[in-house]
């Protein structure tokens, strides 16, 4: 399902790309409270868990419900500062009403509570209260406390923020900000010269420019548009990986935060070929037998009674799905499996596969 951001009339260079100190904090609290979602920093989670004094370990977790399944809109500014402290300041001036509608939509889940202000109309406010008990007592308690004094829980956010920057992000920062730099003088540099379809074909294969280049198509699980009334930003992330972030709740600047890879993801359409290619039960044979050592046609033949045409076959469906590598010796070419591609899938199909 897309997700649509229409940018008709939009200035050419009001479409941002920019690193962002808050965003990326974000990121790394979402790979705290949800590690499994990023295997590649489960040990820095670990670690950074480790050396959590217990009472900010505990205010981490009671506010989770602002970055653990989606991010409140706050939280990933669609004007980036370079500094924490200033990005903070910036949320400092939101109202209290537009900030606890966006902190209760992430607590109480991905639907818009009411239309009403939870502040101040008691529906409303009733409702936020039954979505955030259907999930559990610490976001009920979360709601409860930002609905009853929203300064006081405003503000003891910020100083869990300041803490955790203290603890673990100062010092991460410090690390990522050359990659994040690198990362976007590319995106800059192609959005100058070669226009905006080149930069968000290089932001993201889930990321694209309408044909008439009137809207930003994400593909996310909401089927949704937004509009881009002044700017639109998108924000590098390397703790966000693999994940594509996208704020587009109305009166809020649209921004994408989008994970900054070592190598380019490999397209949802490739992942969908190779789990095609392996639901076979005779190319599953057939890969299980070539992880071992490499094959011909006709050996594969041979060791499954099964006719050479027959074995072409599958092997060239696991060939578009890129699981296959060739040698030829002589008149022989010898099928090998691409253990790295068949790992990318998943550590318990490769189990199963080399068992």
């Amino acid at each position: 399902m897309p997700l649509r951001i229409d940018i008709a009339g939009l200035p050419a260079e009001q479409v941002r790309f920019a690193a962002s100190p808050l965003a990326e904090l974000t990121a790394m609290l979402h790979v705290l409270a949800e590690p499994g979602h990023h295997p590649r920093f489960a040990a820095w989670a670990g670690e950074v868990w480790a050396g959590l004094r217990p009472e900010l370990a505990e205010r981490v977790r009671e506010a989770d419900s602002l970055w653990r399944s989606s991010q409140a809109d706050f939280l990933l500014p669609g004007r980036p500062r370079p500094a924490l402290a200033d990005e903070l300041a910036d949320v400092d001036a939101i109202d209290d009403e537009t900030y606890a509608t966006a902190a209760l939509v992430s607590t109480c889940g991905s639907t818009r509570i009411a239309t009403g202000s939870p502040l101040t109309d008691p529906a409303s406010r009733e409702r936020a209260l039954d979505l955030a008990q259907a999930r559990g007592p610490r976001q009920e308690a979360f709601a409860e406390s930002l609905l009853t004094d929203p300064a006081a829980t405003r503000a003891r956010i910020r100083d869990t923020l300041e803490q955790c920057a203290e603890a673990f992000f100062d010092s991460a920062w410090a690390g990522l900000e050359p990659q994040l730099s690198a990362d976007l003088r590319r995106k800059q540099d192609l959005l100058r010269h070669k226009g905006i379809r080149a930069a968000l074909d290089a932001v993201s294969s889930a990321v694209a420019l309408s044909e008439d280049s009137c809207r930003i198509v994400v593909d996310k699980l909401q089927d949704k548009a937004t509009a881009a009334r002044e700017s639109v930003t998108f924000i590098p992330s390397v703790f966000g990986s693999p994940h594509l972030v996208v704020v587009h709740a109305a009166g809020w600047r649209p921004v994408v935060q989008y994970p900054v890879a070592d190598i380019a993801p490999v397209p949802l359409e490739i992942v969908e070929l190779r789990l095609d290619a392996l639901a076979h039960p005779v190319r599953l044979r057939l890969v299980r037998t070539l992880a071992r050592s490499p094959h011909t046609t006709s050996e594969l033949a041979h060791n499954w009674d099964l006719s050479a045409p027959e074995v072409s076959r599958h092997l060239a469906v696991l060939r578009r799905a890129g699981l296959l590598t060739t040698k030829r010796q002589g008149r022989y070419v010898r099928y090998s499996l691409d253990l790295p591609q068949l790992s990318s899938l998943g550590t318990d199909l490769l189990a199963a596969v080399l068992r």
